[in-house]
This record gives C-alpha cells, sequence and structure tokens, in this order.
C-alpha cells in the first residue's frame, strides 16, 4: 500500500487513492490515506511537530480517485468553501449494469443515511434529515448489458452515486452494497466507479487546478 502524490506544494497535496483503502479508517492499526499522508509529512519535518493535513472532500472506500488535502488551516477552508458553493467540480466514471434511455441526463433524489447500517437509500422530499442530491450523466460507451458513464457529482452526499445510479434501474458493476447482482458474492469485486478528474482553484496563487487520472480497474477504460 504506498502513497501516490500527483501534486504537492506549500498549500496543497494532490494524491491518487487506491481502491479498497479508506479514507479515515477509525478503527486502531488500520492504515487509512489519511495515516499514509501525515507518516509522509512526519518524515519531512525536522521540527518534530505534527504536521497540519485538511480533510476537504471523501471518497468510499471502495472507490479510486484524485483528492486533494489541505497543507494548511487556511487553504482548508478556502477548499471546504468551494466544496459547498460548487466551485470544485467532480468527475467520475462509472460502469452501470443496465443502460439509460436517454444518454443524458440529470439525476434529483432525497437520500436519508442510516448511521447503523452505513447505507442510504432515496426518500421523499420532506423526510427529516433526508439530503437533496443531484448529478448530470452522461453515456460515453455500450455494449449488451451495460454503460460507461461519465458523472459529474453536483452534490456530495453518502454513497450518492451509488444510491442515485441503483435506484433509476441502473446499479454499479461489483457493488456489493446497493447491486442485488453482487450483494451474496462472496469473492472481492471492485466496485466499477473511479473518481477520475478533479478541478478546483488553488487557495493561494487563485490558479484553475485540473487533474485527471487514469483508473486502475480495466472496466472503465
Amino acid at each position: 500500500m504506498g502513497l501516490n502524490i500527483i501534486f504537492e506544494d506549500e498549500q496543497i497535496l494532490v494524491v491518487k487513492k487506491d481502491a479498497g483503502i479508506p479514507v479515515q479508517a477509525g478503527k486502531l492499526r488500520i492504515m487509512d490515506l489519511q495515516g499514509l499522508i501525515k507518516n509522509e509529512l512526519y518524515k519531512r519535518n525536522r521540527s518534530g511537530g505534527e504536521p497540519y493535513l485538511g480533510l476537504v472532500h471523501r471518497l468510499d472506500q471502495p472507490v479510486e480517485g484524485v483528492m486533494v488535502f489541505a497543507k494548511t488551516p487556511q487553504a482548508a477552508a478556502d477548499l471546504s468553501k468551494q466544496v459547498t458553493d460548487g466551485r470544485m467540480k467532480k468527475y467520475y466514471l462509472a460502469l452501470l449494469c443496465g443502460k439509460p434511455a436517454e444518454k443524458k441526463g440529470t439525476l434529483v433524489d432525497y437520500l436519508l443515511k442510516d448511521g447503523r447500517t452505513n447505507t442510504s437509500s432515496v426518500t421523499a422530499k420532506g423526510v427529516k434529515d433526508a439530503k437533496r442530491s443531484e448529478l448530470n450523466y452522461q453515456v460515453l460507451k455500450e455494449n449488451d448489458e451495460t454503460a460507461l458513464v461519465e458523472v459529474e457529482l453536483l452534490t456530495g452526499r453518502h454513497h450518492q452515486i451509488r444510491v442515485q445510479m441503483a435506484n433509476a434501474g441502473w446499479p454499479l458493476y461489483g457493488d456489493t452494497k446497493y447491486n442485488p447482482q453482487f450483494q451474496e458474492t462472496t469473492e472481492y469485486v471492485q466496485t466499477a466507479l473511479c473518481a477520475y478528474k478533479l478541478q478546483f482553484v488553488h487557495p493561494k496563487t487563485k490558479k484553475v487546478m485540473k487533474f485527471c487520472i487514469e483508473p486502475d480497474n480495466s472496466l472503465l477504460k
């Protein structure tokens, strides 16, 4: 389990997260991405103090993709605001079991998280704690039973792409939580979802930063 740094300066650090590694484990003796980065920063810190690392956004554990972390509180505040106001653009590749009738579209649902099961579900508007969730999708290619789509995530909800696509009738290939085809599998199957493109404004220079990665999952190529 290595650390793949794509870009770094005094304000930010951009990495490629591998599928299967949690961003934050929340459990002892489980290494997560945040811990890997902090360990690397500790090695470089000659003063011996704890390095600052701000978590700006998240990816589900089964999902690979590009992420940005803040190295100063000021950068963290700026990037977090970009997440909130929509200036941070996040794009995903997803392989769907099923094919949308419309090759381009928008999904708007209200998602409710169940902390006991660590799942989310689509519910009615107005339900307590339900959050409005929106994404755009575009079909890139199809075969007989699947479709490869690009997803632009407009809101950042728990398991959002996985839940909304499953609710629309096109669950993600390999998704053991929301795709009935894979819920009973006993073998590891990688969820066919990759956060492959990220765009934001640099918190200090104000330059538009764009990062794009090649998915490791061959199903997404």
